[in-house]
């Protein structure tokens, strides 16, 4: 018998010995599918996630709010300063009524919170691009001190501070999520091997027969390694169709929402839909060589 003609020996009683014990073989594809569901939701959550802080990144501005009162030679002063440590970054200037017409169509339904009031409520600002090649350098951090020090600067503001707690939440959700999905799919593995091991013992008098007229271990044993490779494999497919089909069905209920935009924009790429049927695969793969592994002289699961 040639190699392709056992594999297809083994697909054919694999997908026999499935159909014969299909309640519990849709038991283990179900563990193994939710154990892959969760860890897909973690890859798609952090995945739009870490794009959506990388562009944050790329786009992180500090902003320099002025003093209304300041001279122009304070000013000048300022922009020279600004200059040096910028890195011929675009300089952006809000005067305060500019910085009054972002509040209202940011914050419509606060409109009303300065009416009455003399005077400008929000201060003038600049606004600039923080340098990639800068952030977090002992160089940056030194600039920034003496920009907050400077007498034309009420103060200044910059998001590297909440783009590294963005970091370190996406590090949290991501290492939770692992833990979890990979506790699931421990069980599914183990579900699996017992499966696996039930349908053993329904082949057990066919094995006893196939040993007794000479078939290798290879050939008895093929059959049941097939049979967690297909659980799995039909557990990490049904894992990803659920996740795509959950995905457009809150893409069409949230609409353009942000959370939508965070959380669910960009669906896994090929490479992480290969990677995540490989451990399918792979998990049912292993959970079937656990059923096996203590079969001796046709008593399955035997010690």
């Amino acid at each position: 018998m040639t190699l392709f003609q056992a594999l297809a020996y083994f697909f054919r009683e694999a997908a026999v010995g499935l159909a014969r014990s299909w309640k519990v073989s849709l038991l283990a594809v179900v563990t193994i599918g939710v154990s892959l569901f969760l860890g897909g939701t973690v890859q798609l959550v952090t995945s739009n996630l870490a794009h959506a802080v990388g562009e944050w990144q790329e786009q992180a501005r500090l902003t320099l709010y002025l003093r209304s009162d300041a001279g122009a030679a304070e000013l000048q002063s300022l922009a020279v300063l600004v200059a040096t440590g910028s890195r011929g970054s675009a300089l952006l200037e809000v005067s305060a009524a500019e910085a009054v017409a972002r509040f209202h169509q940011s914050f419509p339904s606060l409109a009303g919170l300065f009416s009455g009031l003399e005077g400008d409520p929000l201060p003038p600002s600049w606004e600039l691009q923080i340098p990639p090649g800068e952030r977090g350098s002992e160089r940056f951090a030194a600039w920034v001190t003496e920009l907050r020090t400077h007498p034309a600067v009420l103060m200044v503001d910059d998001d590297l501070d909440w783009l590294a707690q963005a970091g370190r939440l996406l590090a949290l959700v991501r290492a939770t999520g692992l833990a979890l999905s990979g506790l699931l799919l421990g069980a599914a593995i183990f579900t699996i091997a017992s499966v696996v091991r039930l349908i053993l013992l329904l082949y057990r008098d066919e094995i006893a027969v196939q040993r007794l007229v000479g078939a290798t271990e290879f050939f008895v044993r093929g059959p049941f390694y097939v049979q967690g490779l297909l659980q799995g494999f039909v557990g990490a497919v049904g894992a990803l169709a659920a996740l795509a089909l959950i995905r457009l069905v809150l893409l069409a209920n949230l609409g353009p929402s942000l959370a939508a935009e965070l959380l669910l924009s960009r669906f896994l790429g090929w490479p992480q839909q290969l990677v995540l049927v490989a451990i399918g695969a792979l998990a049912g793969f292993g959970g079937a060589i656990l059923s096996v592994r203590r079969e001796v002289a046709g008593e399955p699961g035997a010690s």
